[in-house]
């Protein structure tokens, strides 16, 4: 298994603040497959970033390689809205979780 970092690309910088029903729907939804991911230990951490430049996504997650990690990008509901979304998938080679957050420390 290996840790990979996925970034969702929001369709314009005023994401969310000016999102619109359709977007807030795909939202719900993508929340709702995020937290499934992560309760069976799939995804490590998600989450909203909000930068100057605009909001984004994070999700670092571990899978098999590096179309795995894709995966689960490209079955994200929101993804599959075809609202202008998009993920992108970057490898972390190594990784350190806190004690909590792994069961027990570790660095891979």
């Amino acid at each position: 298994m290996a840790y990979f970092h996925l970034k969702l690309v929001s369709p314009r910088p005023g994401f969310p603040h000016d999102a619109t029903p359709d977007e807030m729907t795909a939202m719900q939804a993508h929340a709702v497959y995020w937290r499934g991911l992560a309760e069976s230990g799939v995804a490590i951490a998600v989450g909203p970033v909000f930068s100057e430049g605009g909001a984004f996504g994070i999700a670092v997650v571990e899978a098999a390689d590096a179309a795995a990690a894709q995966a689960l990008g490209d079955n994200d509901p929101v993804i599959k809205t075809a609202l202008g979304f998009r993920f992108e998938t970057s490898p972390m080679p190594s990784i350190i979780l806190r004690t909590s957050a792994a069961g027990a420390a570790a660095a891979v």
